[in-house]
């Protein structure tokens, strides 16, 4: 595998496990949105003791007919069994030279080709692909993938209605497999490429505190994005701050990391705020660094909810809305599609009208102005849309349900800013589940820090 991939031969891999090889593809090319036409006979034959009759009279003129039970058998085997072995997609092109890297590792004999993928224009009903089985030249199976992603989420369905809140359960299920979903996408409104923060970087590395607490797990990811945008990234935990060992006087920027606080106990990023604003010196230590014109802030996932509860003390942030349990009733680890708003955000701008995937891993997300805030005047920087580029409220597309899809707010001076996912997890194009760039590049979040840099100037 190591040598196909170094190559750039693979275009996609998938463990045969649970369900089966049929299981293996179906899932691939749900992921896909591509049709699949299998091919079985490589797997039917040769190995498990039925070989084509080269006689030409008496019953071997029926030895199809004799031996289809059999190859019933076999195909079933075939196509559900759970032994190890997996699946490659690869491009035809380059077909012989994968099986030749195969061979050379040993593995020949246990290598067969099993099909091609279906472009959906190809199908029957347009934009609609779908998965087909064939053998001894004969189509045996053949179902449209929405059809068979029903099927597929159906388990997990009904027991989300059970466990979690039965109407995003619902319309979690509805989604899946929309034959109009045109699935993720990225829509810049600016050059990825270009390295805003550049004419700073030899001038100094300003000094950034990245503040964590225990359990937070999103430090070292977050250290790294402002380090390669030309900051000086400390580790400054709050018990740093709290024996005197760090003092915020000494930096410029903070940010506040995500993860599990407190285990993510209900509530966590409250109770990180409370132990500064329980806590005098500390309470007068933050609000001495927010109140200077020179600092900036970043809150991420636990850390925009610690943000939310120290509001008060954040200029401009006196709008900002309490930020509480998802609207489905479950912690949400995903890849969803955001908006970023025109806002004064200073890690956003120009970034205004793009749309591209993020990580979100949050349980608390919501943004709810019942408890502190007002919605109407709370500057959101950030949104979620669905798969169309519409601002969305609708479940899985907005995972916490928030009102809008707004997942960050900004204050006015666009220094402070607190947001739910997490662009310290998906800066490089490898870290995403999903991308429609080299995955050896930087991806476009990158922006978020260079644009920081450039502030500081």
């Amino acid at each position: 595998m190591n040598a196909l991939r170094a190559k750039d031969q693979i275009l996609a891999y998938h463990d045969r496990s649970d369900g089966g090889l049929l299981s293996a593809v179906a899932e691939m090319a749900f992921a896909g949105h591509v049709g699949v036409a299998l091919n079985v006979d490589m797997l039917v034959t040769e190995g498990d003791g039925i070989t084509d009759s080269r006689a030409d009279h008496g019953d071997a003129k029926n030895w199809g007919v004799q031996v289809s039970a059999r190859r019933e058998e076999l195909t079933l085997k075939a196509l559900f069994n759970e032994e190890l072995g997996v699946v490659l997609q690869v491009r035809t092109a380059q077909r012989n030279e994968v099986l030749q890297t195969l061979r050379e590792h040993g593995l020949s004999k246990h290598t067969h080709v099993i099909g091609k993928t279906r472009p959906v224009q190809s199908t029957i009903q347009k934009g609609v692909g779908e998965l087909s089985i064939w053998r001894d030249t004969q189509e045996i199976f053949a179902a449209k993938l929405p059809d068979l992603h029903q099927v597929w989420d159906s388990v997990s369905w009904k027991i989300c209605q059970q466990r979690d809140n039965p109407a995003c359960a619902d319309a979690e299920h509805a989604a899946a497999g929309r034959a109009d979903d045109p699935g993720m996408h990225v829509a810049l409104s600016f050059d990825p490429a270009e390295n805003v923060a550049a004419p700073f970087l030899n001038l100094s590395r300003p000094k950034v505190a990245v503040l964590r607490e225990q359990g937070v797990n999103s430090h070292v990811e977050m250290a790294y994005a402002f380090h390669k945008a030309g900051f000086e990234s400390h580790d400054v935990h709050m018990t740093d701050l709290q024996s005197g060992r760090a003092n915020l006087a000494d930096f410029q920027g903070l940010v506040a990391c995500g993860g599990f606080s407190y285990g993510d106990t209900l509530g966590a990023g409250i109770g990180w705020a409370r132990s500064i604003t329980f806590n005098p010196a500390l309470a007068d230590q933050f609000k001495a660094f927010f109140g200077r014109t020179d600092t900036l802030g970043l809150g991420v996932c636990n850390g925009c909810q610690m943000f939310a509860e120290l509001a008060d003390i954040i200029p401009g942030a006196q709008d900002w809305p309490r930020f509480t349990t998802n609207q489905s009733e479950r912690f949400e680890a995903r890849l969803s599609m955001v908006e970023v708003l025109e806002s004064p955000s200073l890690f956003l701008q120009g970034m205004a009208g793009s749309r591209l995937p993020i990580a979100v891993a949050h349980g608390e997300g919501f943004a709810n102005f019942k408890h502190r805030g007002h919605a109407a005047r709370a500057i959101g920087a950030m949104r979620f849309v669905d798969n169309f580029g519409q601002a969305t409220e609708q479940y899985p597309f907005n995972p916490n349900g928030s009102a809008g899809g707004l997942t960050a707010v900004t204050t006015a001076d666009g220094r402070f800013t607190a947001m739910m996912p997490h662009p310290e997890r998906v800066f490089r194009n490898v870290q995403m589940s999903w991308t429609s760039a080299h995955v050896a590049d930087t991806s476009p979040w990158l922006r978020v820090w260079q644009n920081a840099r450039k502030w500081v100037g």
